[in-house]
């Protein structure tokens, strides 16, 4: 049975560095929940705090409405696949997945069904007799995943477990991660610094910075509506350009950018001050008549869409992408264009506070 996990203001401190700032979390029971930051920002102090590899230095974390702060490690019901595989060399596959079993006095008799269970599920059950030095990276971190699930735990916790792997298999190996958790069901806790593998793996992600919770929310939500600008930049690639906010009335703010262009937008209440936009390149379009004007310094054609980086007139450098299948042709090097914004998709940001200001 999977259990929820609720952080409520949780404390990690080391001496006079505090690593985690008050932290609190609502994950569901089923939910594939990734913490998501830079290195250094706490994701994997607080995956091992709940994994009770690291003590609570303050708040709480429950699974379901049991506190656990105190709870040894090897009684938490978790299953936990690490960055650098931790499989036994002297053990064959079979004997690495029984490991975890005989640890939780599983009957003898039904160890075997079960391995073999497991290692049908990460589709590797021929290489059973093998050793590790036998197998491939992919097929290591296989034989992991199958010793953290054939325990059936309440909670499984993945510590950088594809940072080890080739670009091609890591994109292999995260799909087979989200297929399995999907159709087992177990409440998963995904830490990762990688913005595509966490957009790509999971039904919801925590972005931290410092100890901090920047934002929770779907990939959809992260990706599309960042509530600060640290987001907005962490998450893909974004253009700031700096701006006066005329926004008295709210739902006809005008946004002038450096006394070249201004747009209007919708605010969520009257602000009058500095602000920044952030753009997607896909939130950038070439525009005829009105726009920032700016010289193309360089094009690369990447098969779905081209790729433009432009030298803005005020010295600024943005990138914009167009998708070949809105386009017919490529645009040269040099060539003189003005740079628009789709205000439907862009952000507003407060300058001071860098928080968003746009819906």
């Amino acid at each position: 049975m999977s259990h929820a996990v609720i952080i409520k203001n949780a404390v990690k401190k080391y001496g006079d560095f505090t690593a985690l700032n008050g932290v609190s979390l609502d994950i569901k029971q089923g939910e594939f929940f990734t913490l998501l930051g830079p290195s250094g920002c706490g994701k994997t102090t607080l995956l091992r705090m709940i994994a009770g590899f690291n003590t609570v230095d303050g708040g709480e974390i429950c699974f379901d409405d049991r506190v656990i702060n105190n709870l040894e490690a090897h009684k938490r019901d978790i299953g936990m696949v690490f960055q650098n595989y931790a499989i036994f060399p002297h053990l064959t596959v079979a004997e690495n997945v029984a490991y975890g079993l005989k640890a939780k006095k599983c009957p003898k008799d039904q160890i075997p069904g079960k391995v073999e269970e497991a290692l049908e599920l990460v589709q590797i059950g021929k290489l059973k007799d093998r050793k590790p030095n036998e197998l491939s990276g992919g097929q290591q971190q296989r034989v992991a995943l199958a010793r953290a699930f054939v325990i059936e735990p309440g909670v499984l916790l993945m510590d950088e477990p594809l940072s080890n792997l080739d670009a091609k298999l890591r994109v292999q190996m995260r799909t087979v991660i989200k297929k399995l958790q999907r159709r087992l069901g177990i409440t998963t806790i995904y830490v990762t610094h990688d913005q595509e593998e966490a957009l790509a793996i999971s039904d919801r992600i925590a972005v931290m910075k410092e100890g901090n919770i920047m934002q929770v929310g779907t990939p959809e939500e992260i990706y599309k509506k960042p509530e600060n600008t640290f987001v907005a930049g962490f998450i893909g690639v974004s253009n700031f350009v700096e701006c006066d906010v005329k926004g008295d009335d709210p739902n006809q703010a005008v946004l002038d950018i450096k006394g070249e262009c201004s747009i209007t937008c919708t605010l969520k209440k009257p602000f009058t001050g500095k602000g920044i936009i952030s753009a997607r390149p896909e939130q950038l379009f070439f525009d005829d008549k009105e726009g920032l004007p700016g010289t193309i310094i360089i094009s690369t054609f990447l098969g779905d869409f081209i790729e433009y980086e432009i030298l803005l007139d005020n010295g600024q450098t943005v990138q914009l992408n167009e998708y070949t299948k809105d386009v017919h042709e490529l645009r040269p090097d040099g060539q003189k264009v003005k740079v628009n914004f789709d205000i439907r998709a862009v952000g507003v940001y407060d300058s001071a506070t860098q928080e968003v200001i746009s819906w």
